[in-house]
Formats: structure tokens, sequence, C-alpha cells
């Protein structure tokens, strides 16, 4: 079952989030497509600053893809200086795409 993954994260910058883009892909650039993810499962990913840090909201085909995934993400996020941070999960009801 899909999964929607929303991070709330405080204190990230738009120089963090880049750096962040970077290591996940493991090259210098963007981020501009789910195959540029190290695991497969990613069906969308939104990224948008807010008031006090930096939102991302993910679709993933699984809750076991989003894990993967979460084990080379949360050391990233460490890294960064981000130690606190809790996704939050939820089933999809419903994906539209173009």
């Amino acid at each position: 079952m899909a999964i929607v993954v929303v991070l709330d994260m405080p204190g990230m910058t738009q120089a963090k989030y880049e750096q962040s883009a970077e290591k996940v892909a493991g090259r210098p650039g963007p981020v501009k497509s789910p195959a540029d993810w190290p695991v497969s499962g990613l069906i969308s990913h939104t990224a948008a600053p807010t008031s006090n840090g930096w939102l991302v909201v993910d679709v993933w085909e699984s809750e076991e893809a989003f894990q993967q995934f979460g084990e080379t993400l949360i050391p990233i996020l460490r890294e960064l200086g981000l130690e606190d941070v809790q996704p939050q999960t939820y089933p999809v009801f419903n994906v539209v795409t173009r």
C-alpha cells in the first residue's frame, strides 16, 4: 500500500536541503527524478520552505520502500544538524499525477 510521508524540519534551510539532495543522489546537482533516489519506490517528492524551516512531502509505493530510504536519509539529516526529524506517515487514499 502506498504511503504519504511528511517531514516538517524546523531549522532546515534551502542550502541544507540542497546538500541533503546531493548526498541522497550521490552526485552534485539537484534531484530531479525518482531515478535519482538510492532506492526504488518513490512516486513523488515535493519540498518547500516554511516560516521556520523546510517541509517535504513524499509519496512512496510502500512503507518498506520508505524505510529502506530512511536508512540513507536519517544519517544525512543528522550530519546536517537535524537531530529530531520524525517522519509522519499516512496511508494513501488517492494519488493524482500528470
